[in-house]
């Protein structure tokens, strides 16, 4: 059988299908893997308790519960729960949005690929535009998404380190080239995958630029503000007409349900609610129906900040200490841990790549992601992609505990320490 070029492209080896491939095999159970890899939400009980009795309280009401299951909703996703965003989006900024600058997608990643291809690719004119990642690394899941080859162009960052074996990527403007080769801007903040948070004065001048010329800035705010707020230092939330800002109730708690929010103008919206409705028809309701009471009583926020967050910190600080204390003796940074669910290992030096790393981990029992998946568009050669690992922190705390100390003792064993 002879598959498409579409097809091709779709179904060859990539990083994002490797992480989900071991994230299922590891969180299915049926093998003994340590999946320190993945970006699934740990299971945290009060978050758990809310979604298991918002649901016992739908199935309790039958006209509820017919209607979640037995009907469609809009292209643009449940009326209710975006009425309900746009109240609560008032409310906290202030921000000048209604119901027709939201749309709901069949979870972020959908929404990427539709924005991707809506603001990038081939052009009626014979252009083709790019995606700009201004700071690498990037989100690994953006590497795929485009129909056109070569979709992404991304930045080598600058790094700046500290006397405690951290690190900080920062913007390099002076190297940052937009002219009509680039069809938008997309920064994830916090980053996936370093727990970067890019600074308010980065991600302003970084709005300038796009819109001096004439292009929307995109910002990945799936691990962010006001929702699931996980982010350990001081940021503000941004938006403005020519900003895409891009959430997602995975990380609330909720990755079954595969409900992600876009918020723009409403040419953008109008947009991805024609896609929603030739792709899916209608997008799935039990995530903004399990979630509708948290965002209507402004109860998400409290959820949020006192008590996601605060696990989250508290699980970013205990790895980030074991990591130290077992590579010790090892030449090491790690990124700063200012939000999102990773620990971003840097190696300088390592013998081998990051990815005959993966394998030899893989080998003992523990997965990570190999920091190489992590560069898409970027064009010149740099040794840091292959020096860099990807830890997860969101696992049981045993579970984590054990991966970081077979991680260690591979990086002692291959750097012969």
């Amino acid at each position: 059988m002879e598959f498409s070029k579409f097809a091709k492209k779709f179904t060859e080896h990539s990083g994002i299908n490797q992480l989900m491939e071991d994230l299922g095999e590891a969180m299915a159970g049926d093998n003994d893997m340590l999946m320190l890899g993945g970006g699934n939400p740990a299971h945290i009980p009060e978050v758990q308790a809310f979604f298991q009795d918002r649901m016992q309280r739908i199935a309790a009401k039958p006209a509820e519960f017919a209607h979640i299951i037995g009907n469609y909703d809009p292209p643009k996703g449940d009326k209710q729960f975006i009425r309900a965003l746009v109240d609560l989006i008032r409310d906290q900024y202030g921000w000048d949005v209604g119901p027709d600058n939201i749309a709901l997608t069949a979870g972020s990643q959908a929404g990427f690929f539709l924005l991707f291809n809506i603001l990038a690719g081939e052009f009626e004119n014979g252009l083709r535009k790019q995606i700009l990642l201004p700071m690498s690394p990037e989100y690994i899941g953006y590497a795929e998404l485009g129909l056109t080859d070569d979709l992404f162009v991304a930045n080598i960052p600058e790094i700046e380190t500290f006397e405690d074996r951290t690190f900080k990527y920062h913007v390099n403007f002076e190297q940052l080239k937009v002219d009509e080769s680039i069809g938008a801007i997309c920064v994830s903040r916090p980053s996936n995958p370093t727990g970067n948070v890019i600074s308010d004065d980065e991600l302003q001048s970084l709005s300038k630029l796009a819109a001096d010329n004439n292009i929307p800035l995109i910002v990945d705010n799936a691990y962010g503000m006001p929702f699931p707020n996980i982010i350990f230092t001081e940021a503000q939330l941004f938006w403005d007409s020519n900003t895409i800002l891009c959430m997602s109730l995975s990380k609330l708690g909720l990755p079954g349900m595969r409900s992600g929010i876009v918020i723009a103008n409403e040419t953008i919206i109008d947009a991805i609610a024609k896609f929603n409705g030739i792709i899916n028809l209608a997008l799935g309701s039990f995530g903004p129906a399990l979630a509708h009471d948290l965002v209507t009583s402004g109860e998400i926020i409290s959820l949020s900040n006192n008590v996601i967050r605060p696990y989250y910190q508290r699980k970013a600080e205990t790895a980030m200490s074991l990591l130290k204390r077992e590579l010790d003796g090892v030449d090491f940074f790690i990124h700063k841990a200012e939000g999102a669910l990773f620990l971003w290992l840097w190696l300088p030096g390592l013998s081998i790549s990051s990815e005959a790393l993966y394998a030899r981990l893989k080998k003992r029992g523990v997965l990570v992601l190999s920091g190489h998946y992590f560069f898409p568009g970027l064009q010149e050669e740099w040794r840091h992609k292959d020096e860099c690992l990807r830890i997860t922190y969101s696992m049981n705390d045993d579970v984590v505990s054990a991966g970081i100390k077979l991680i260690a003792e591979e990086v002692k064993a291959v750097m012969n320490i």
